[in-house]
């Protein structure tokens, strides 16, 4: 039988078959030289030396926030696992969930967020749509919760701009009044909504219930807060939380419009020129860097050795799926 009449029998159509090769081609190839470039601009003795200016137990509090952040994201996938009812496990679903979130961070969404999601989860045995739900889910979820927390922290003024910004302190309100009506539209609609489904480029969309769609918000912006805490916990004592949660969410914007992985110099421009007057540069810096090694990078090199045992276990997988048959 030809490669592509074993693939219809399968259940996957020629085209499929193709994708995932070539998916599989770029993970050979992308993932590895993403890494080594992610490496290479690091300056390991400068990451050392901020670390070793903390106290152990600092330390370990900004990693304990960090996993529990990590875990918190890993529920954005279990609810799509409910919101989908595919049959996978949540034993199954966490350790993907995990890497594709590390690898989201520091090498894009396209190598994470997205390429890394299908190829694992269609490794599983997850079909094209489902998965496309999954990450649909996952994404609503993750923005959801950033527009709710940044239409609260904006409109109550938490954060006050520099004067040579353009778009202003009262600017930032009103877009935060804005993100507020958007979130209110989501849940209003996933509550009244009489149509629940549409169909875009033969992918079915549906609408979440309202208790969906409020466990999307709280876990977003849950994930959120929690990322902020862990900056946070690296600076002095005087910081103001909800400021170093503003500054987070802007700078994570600056970091999507510019597509730079990690955004490597994006969130340290934003905190310096927004906290230049309670912070000194060296402090903020030490904060950061501190930031990006327990919460980008130890992970990142976690995510690494769970993908390969994620592979290997599909690749046996495979294997005996083709002996029993």
């Amino acid at each position: 039988m030809s490669q592509a009449g074993t693939a219809e029998r399968n259940g996957h159509s020629p085209s499929w078959t193709w994708a995932k090769r070539g998916l599989k081609l770029f993970f050979f190839i992308a993932v590895p030289v993403l890494l080594f470039l992610l490496v290479k601009n690091l300056d390991w003795q400068e990451v050392l030396q901020a670390l070793r200016s903390y106290k152990a137990s600092t330390l370990a509090l900004a990693a304990g926030v960090a996993a529990t952040s990590y875990l918190v994201y890993c529920g954005f996938d279990i609810l799509a696992r409910f919101y989908t009812r595919h049959r996978l496990s949540i034993a199954q679903v966490i350790p993907v969930t995990f890497v594709c979130y590390a690898f989201n961070l520091n090498l894009s969404s396209w190598v994470g967020g997205i390429a890394l999601r299908y190829r694992l989860y269609s490794r599983l045995g997850l079909d094209v749509p489902t998965i496309t739900r999954v990450l649909s889910l996952s994404l609503i979820t993750n923005w959801l919760g950033y527009m709710l927390l940044a239409g609260v922290v904006f409109s109550a003024g938490f954060l006050e701009l520099p004067p040579e910004w353009s778009i202003g302190s009262t600017t930032l309100r009103l877009i935060g009044l804005g993100l507020l009506a958007l979130c209110a539209a989501y849940l209003l609609a996933c509550r009244f909504s009489r149509r629940r489904s549409w169909t875009v480029r033969d992918q079915e969309i549906v609408l979440p219930s309202l208790g969906q769609a409020l466990l999307q918000a709280g876990l977003g912006a849950l994930n959120w807060s929690l990322m902020a805490l862990v900056i946070f916990t690296l600076l002095p004592e005087k910081a103001f939380y909800p400021a170093i949660l503003g500054v987070l969410l802007i700078s994570s914007i600056a970091g999507v419009i510019t597509h730079i992985p990690a955004g490597l110099g994006v969130l340290e421009t934003v905190f310096i020129t927004l906290l230049a007057h309670q912070f000194s540069k060296s402090t903020l810096l030490a904060a950061l860097i501190g930031y990006r090694a327990i919460y980008f990078l130890l992970p990142l090199l976690l995510a690494v050795v769970v993908y390969l045992v994620l592979e290997k276990r599909a690749k046996a997988l495979s294997e005996k799926n083709r002996a029993a048959g």
